[in-house]
């Protein structure tokens, strides 16, 4: 058997393009991180901010909102309860069902999901150019 230099690359392309898809989330990822930490907030509070404000009534169920933002129930309650805690999001009982809980985005978290908006897009334009 012949020696290598080194360890055996598999050249695979969907290796590859699974590969660049993780660089670059990564890459984002951080960017975002970065420039909307000026705002105070992280990716993941940005991205449910950015959910619940979409919605009609600002709200969603915690349970719709964890396959949006593509977080677990107990990531994504550790979330909504940090920006709880700042007062940009209420938990609500469903009345139909108590089982069910809903996330509420207050006046003050619109408004801090509107100032981080332009950053954010500004962001995801400088990094993902077609």
């Amino acid at each position: 058997m012949p020696a290598t230099d080194g360890p055996v690359v598999d050249r695979n392309p969907l290796v590859d393009h699974w590969r660049t898809l993780l660089e670059q989330h990564a890459r984002v990822t951080c960017a975002l991180e970065k420039a909307l930490g000026e705002h105070g907030l992280g990716v993941s509070e940005f991205e449910v901010l950015d959910e619940l404000a979409s919605q009609p009534q600002s709200e969603c169920r915690m349970q719709a909102l964890s396959d949006v933002v593509h977080l677990s129930q107990s990531a994504l309650s550790r979330v909504v309860g940090r920006l709880e805690e700042e007062g940009l999001v209420t938990r609500v009982m469903c009345q139909q069902d108590r089982r069910g809980i809903f996330a509420h985005l207050t006046d003050e978290g619109r408004t801090r999901y509107e100032a981080a908006l332009p950053t954010h897009r500004e962001v995801l334009a400088e990094n993902l150019q077609a």
